[in-house]
């Protein structure tokens, strides 16, 4: 029995980012590539819609501070909804809030050229928890679980 490729797995945030996930910059609309004949002839950039959910993708820059290699720390995040959601934690720093994710889902996919490749995922996500809702919740517990768990 295969799983197919393109299958979606729910997962709970705080089992996906432990130390909590930090938005970098702003949300906006995930747009198809548009060729420099199609912006010479005036047309409309189109933005990108999901094939399973049929809802509009709008994208982020996230940053995990538990990801211990740097290259893996920043990732997009792609929201699927009608409209733009909007962050409900305040910025910490100029252009960067704690968010907790809504709706998460991680899909496999390999990453890295050559002999160099390793196990990744796309995050996609319906919208923001609401503020207070827990963000960071789990990095307060001990560091005595998380080491045994990362040395397995």
């Amino acid at each position: 029995m295969a799983i197919e490729k393109g299958i979606r797995f729910s997962v709970d945030h705080d089992d996906a980012f432990p130390q909590g996930l930090v938005m970098v910059g702003e949300v906006s609309p995930d747009n198809e590539y548009q060729s420099r004949e199609e912006r010479a002839q005036g047309r409309p950039t189109r933005q990108r819609v999901d094939e399973v959910t049929g809802k509009r993708q709008w994208k982020f820059m996230a940053t995990d501070p538990g990801e211990t290699k740097a290259k893996r720390a920043s990732f997009e995040i792609t929201l699927l909804a009608d409209v733009q959601p909007v962050p409900t934690t305040a910025e910490v720093m100029p252009g960067m809030r704690p968010v907790e994710l809504d709706g998460l889902t991680a899909e496999p996919k390999v990453a890295g050229q050559g002999e160099y490749k390793y196990l990744s995922y796309v995050f996609r996500a319906t919208g923001f928890k609401a503020a207070g809702s827990g963000v960071g919740g789990k990095a307060s517990r001990s560091t005595a679980g998380e080491s045994s768990a990362k040395a397995a």
